[in-house]
């Protein structure tokens, strides 16, 4: 993995580059380009107290690739991915892209809020000429109303038929007061049978040792600022699929849905800390 990318990139206009992006910084974690000095430095502190934070970012890309994969094998054709970030680095669109024939046609929205995150998607799409199939909704994914209504929603998903809607990593940010469980009910709510819900989520899981502590130390630098985290068991994560009959193999942590590789040493040690599923509604 290179350690910064080789040029850099192109930056949306407005943006600061001066101060790190949590959306950048996700970025470097998954190897991507879409990101600046100050956001390497800033990986690179948290990388240094819990070195589990790039593994664990690795293993929840893999899974939502997995994901789309699946889905697309399915016959799903519409996903919305909320909280996208930085769609670079392995992102919904270019799965798609890598896995459909050029005959076959899918649709994407991303969701984010952060208008650093929606600066620089929309600038990649463009570059990209992906406009006419993906979009960037600049939204709060809590106002579930606000992301199905925005039109271009309207405009790329057809919610008469199925749609694979991804909540990857997202859930965390969700706080006692965010009545998470409603908000989530919303969006299973509007879509079609046949759609799947995707989720992952870090947990403490069964995880142990210096580990474990260092997520801890994670944890209470993310409850400094305004993204702050909440971690979940298994059992509290199961209600959000509204007793969804689960795909196969069920809620496992990150590598083992579906598993398509063998795990390193510290792939291995960052299992513990994630938990993941997809439902199909019936």
């Amino acid at each position: 993995m290179t350690e910064q990318p080789d040029s850099a990139p192109r930056a949306p206009e407005g943006v600061d580059t001066e101060k790190p992006s949590a959306a950048r910084v996700y970025d470097w974690f998954l190897g991507g380009k879409q990101n600046w000095a100050v956001d390497r430095e800033f990986g690179k502190k948290l990388e240094q107290q819990w070195p589990l934070v790039r593994p664990g970012s690795k293993q929840n890309r893999e899974f939502m690739n997995r994901v789309v994969r699946a889905a697309l094998n399915a016959g799903i054709r519409q996903f919305i991915d909320l909280g996208s970030g930085v769609p670079t680095a392995g992102n919904v669109h270019e799965v798609i892209e890598a896995e459909l024939d050029e005959d076959d046609t899918a649709t994407v929205v991303y969701v984010d809020y952060e208008p650093v995150a929606v600066a620089h998607a929309t600038l990649i799409l463009e570059d990209e000429a992906a406009t006419d199939w993906a979009g960037i909704v600049q939204a709060d994914v809590r106002d579930a109303r606000a992301v199905l209504r925005n039109p271009r929603t309207r405009e790329l998903i057809d919610f008469d038929r199925p749609v694979c809607l991804m909540m990857m990593a997202v859930l965390h940010f969700f706080g006692p007061q965010d009545r998470v469980d409603e908000v989530v009910a919303n969006y299973r709510a509007a879509l079609a049978p046949g759609s799947w819900l995707a989720i992952s989520q870090m947990t403490e899981g069964d995880g142990s040792g210096p580990a474990l502590e260092g997520l801890r130390w994670f944890v209470e630098q993310y409850r400094k600022t305004s993204n702050p985290v909440w971690l979940r068991d298994r059992a509290e994560i199961e209600p959000f699929f509204g007793g969804w009959p689960l795909l196969e193999p069920g809620i496992r942590h990150l590598p083992d849905w579906r598993p398509e590789r063998k795990l390193n040493a510290i792939e291995a040690e960052a299992t513990p800390f994630a938990w993941c599923g997809v439902a199909r509604k019936p």
